[in-house]
């Protein structure tokens, strides 16, 4: 079986080829059966050149419909006639049991790609998780410290405490000097057109107990002038 060449290889020289002949080349590849004879000619009384394995790449250069013989050359450049029932459009299973199996292992490399990194985040994660378990341990005793602090500073705790509401009531006093400043001042605005409108009533009660009064010490006197 011919060795096949890089693509670079090949791309160069189906160029050369298409440069030096006028007839359009198409890929086809010796089906998976047996080795094919590669003659001179397109007849079985031609030479034969190479013995083609199965599964090789060969560029077609033309079909000979009458003869069944096609013209193709190999990566090699040897131009030759091979009988086109041996030709399929596809590689032959071989080739393509090849490039699946070059899949397949490029798949297992990212699977094992994949399971490094699974395994470094899995040590990651337990290196977190120790981590966390040891600074529970710590907030544990922290607590615990924290708590023996407070009972043995409970004055002053309880001072702190109460400065903290003495504060707070401060802050709400403030607030609620504003707030009676403000009514203040709406209730002056309010006392002023209250005197006004009080003047104006005590004048018209002034009025009316003159009117009153005098007509009351009338009666009385006459009341006793009657016995």
């Amino acid at each position: 079986m011919i060795k096949r060449i890089s693509l670079q290889s090949i791309l160069l020289l189906c160029a050369c080829c298409v440069s030096s002949t006028a007839t359009f080349a198409e890929p086809a590849w010796v089906s998976d059966q047996f080795e094919v004879m590669l003659r001179t000619g397109p007849s079985t009384d031609n030479a034969i050149q190479l013995m083609i394995g199965s599964g090789t790449e060969l560029n077609v250069l033309e079909h000979d419909a009458d003869s069944g013989y096609s013209r193709v050359m190999t990566s090699g450049g040897t131009e030759g006639w091979i009988l086109s029932r041996y030709l399929t459009a596809e590689p032959g299973a071989r080739e393509r049991l090849a490039a699946l199996t070059r899949q397949l292992t490029t798949v297992n490399a990212e699977v094992a790609t994949m399971s490094s990194q699974l395994a470094a985040n899995r040590a990651e994660y337990e290196t977190a998780t120790q981590g966390i378990t040891e600074i529970e341990r710590e907030k544990t005793a922290l607590q615990e410290e924290v708590a023996e602090i407070r009972r043995a500073s409970a004055n002053a705790l309880a001072i702190d405490r109460q400065n903290k509401d003495l504060q707070q009531q401060l802050t709400d006093t403030e607030i609620k000097v504003s707030l009676l400043e403000q009514e203040n001042d709406d209730l002056s605005r309010q006392t002023n057109r209250n005197w006004f409108v009080a003047g104006a009533l005590v004048l018209v009660v002034g009025v009316l107990l003159g009117l009153i009064l005098p007509r009351m010490k009338w009666r009385r006197k006459s009341g006793y002038d009657s016995f």
